[in-house]
């Protein structure tokens, strides 16, 4: 036979195969019918598995692992479709759309925010970013700034999560888990780090270099070049640059932006010393209520997976039956538990999207544990 002869019999094992799925799918339409009559819900684990054996049975051992490949994403294509006929919202989903109908329709442009470290500092600077008047409270650590915005402290707090050379902030998404706290925006910044010392200094003179952990990955390679010379993390660049000003030796030098510089009476002896010139770090703000803005078109999940096969697979098939696009896919260890993970998601979708609640409707079935983090926008940088 020729290739092509091969191909019009596939074409035509497709047509059937299309049509027997469309069949497959109108009942289930009358079983979501009969569920929403009877109050059942959509996913029913014990008939899945069963099927799956069937499947499994009635496979060549060859193909046994693709069969079960396929009736997983039609599984959950089924369920998908049975959960949109239902087309019942869930405690989520109306969570959501009060948001949306009492929240502000502009973001203010004052407020009272908490951030980390001292004037100065990167969280500073994307505060200024996201508000016009800022009353900034500082706080010696992420912990406290998230404690803030729970204990009404401050209204809204700002923390940065990840970084586009150092990665993410894992202390931050470890605090993620243990707080209750929305995210109403996000900002991604350029960020610059210089080598900072008191006027006078050289590089030469140097015995020490202080940063925040994730600035000091940020220059790695500038500081392999320094001989002699003992790197030292500290809680945040700022606090670094303010400690140099205030000590009295004149060998320590700090990596930290311009603005410590000029603020702190300092001197650059080395320009952009991070890794890369496109250096971005990704802030959040953070509240206590629920709070969505016009324009909001991510959402940010926070799941807790069955420790099974195919637990991370048949989440992200939902966001593919859905068509809704993933931006990070981030995981942490949950402490007690042995090779359990907490993962994060950061999805791309408008909040008014009739998938965002479609999605929100299906995922609690496939965890052990979920937390809608927030629906937000990202300023531009």
């Amino acid at each position: 036979m020729e290739i092509q002869d091969i191909r019009n019999e596939i074409d035509a094992i497709d047509r059937e195969l299309v049509n027997l799925f469309a069949r497959r799918m109108d009942i289930c339409s009358e079983i979501a019918s009969l569920k929403k009559e009877k109050h059942l819900p959509v996913y029913d684990p014990e008939r899945e598995r069963r099927k799956l054996k069937e499947i499994a049975d009635m496979s060549p051992s060859e193909l046994r692992d693709y069969s079960l490949l396929l009736y997983s994403l039609i599984f959950e294509l089924s369920r998908s479709y049975q959960n949109r006929l239902i087309g019942e919202a869930g405690e989520i989903a109306e969570k959501i759309q009060r948001a949306v109908e009492n929240t502000d329709k502009l973001f203010p442009e004052s407020a009272t925010v908490a951030c980390q470290g001292v004037e100065g500092s990167n969280s500073q600077a994307a505060c200024d970013r996201l508000f016009r008047h800022a009353n900034i409270m500082y706080f010696s650590d992420f912990e406290s700034v998230f404690s803030a915005i729970e204990k009404g402290l401050c209204r809204y707090g700002v923390v940065p999560v990840e970084n586009s050379t150092a990665g993410s902030v894992n202390s931050v998404y470890d605090l993620m888990t243990h707080h209750n706290f929305s995210i109403v925006r996000s900002i991604r910044m350029k960020v610059e780090h210089n080598l900072l010392t008191k006027p006078g200094v050289s590089l030469s003179d140097i015995r020490e270099v202080y940063s925040h952990e994730q600035a000091i990955s940020q220059c790695s390679d500038f500081l392999r070049t320094l001989k002699n010379v003992k790197v030292i993390p500290c809680e945040n660049t700022a606090v670094a640059a303010k400690m140099v000003a205030e000590s009295e030796r004149n060998d320590i030098a700090a990596l930290a932006s311009r603005s410590c510089m000029k603020y702190y009476g300092l001197k650059c002896i080395e320009s952009s010393v991070q890794n890369t010139r496109n250096n971005y770090t990704r802030f959040i703000c953070i509240s206590k209520d629920t709070e969505i803005y016009p324009g909001a078109d991510r959402t940010s999940l926070m799941l807790t997976l069955p420790h099974e096969p195919g637990s991370l697979y048949r989440v992200l098939a939902k966001l593919n039956a859905l068509n809704i696009n993933l931006n990070k896919l981030e995981s942490r260890p949950l402490p007690g538990r042995e090779f359990e993970f907490m993962f994060y998601f950061d999805i791309e979708t408008p909040v008014y999207s009739k998938r965002l609640p479609e999605l929100l409707s299906e995922l609690p079935d496939a965890c052990e544990e979920f937390h809608y983090l927030g629906s937000y926008s990202e300023v531009p940088s």
